[in-house]
């Protein structure tokens, strides 16, 4: 089966290793992007299936970024983030569950709490 290719936007180089890291793990495989700008190009020309957008980027806000995604692909699921914290491993189960559940949105927030 092939894994589920997925774009990583995070503007601080030094996170997103572990961030890669992490969602290679869990099993996807992972696309990298520093500005909203890559981020765009690497949508137009791969075909990803979810995105993690930083909120704060060099040349943009994520809100601004995360508006022409879903113009470009209104069906991928963006998950729009500030930082890397204490927060990240939930926001990337829920991602993760929301990415392999998407016939039952619902299923994302049963599956997590059974994990919490």
């Amino acid at each position: 089966m092939t894994a589920i290719k997925i774009l990583c936007v995070e503007n601080h180089p030094e996170y997103m290793g572990p961030l890669k890291y992490m969602l290679e793990t869990a099993g996807y495989d992972v696309m990298t992007a520093t500005t909203g700008q890559q981020a765009l190009k690497l949508m137009r020309a791969h075909p990803i299936l979810g995105v993690l957008l930083d909120y704060e980027l060099p040349d943009a806000n994520g809100t601004a970024v995360r508006v022409e995604m879903k113009r470009l692909k209104p069906e991928i699921p963006v998950l729009l983030f500030n930082g890397v914290g204490g927060q990240t491993p939930f926001l990337l189960r829920f991602f993760d569950s929301y990415l392999r559940n998407p016939e039952r949105p619902e299923a994302v927030f049963e599956d997590l709490d059974c994990q919490s």
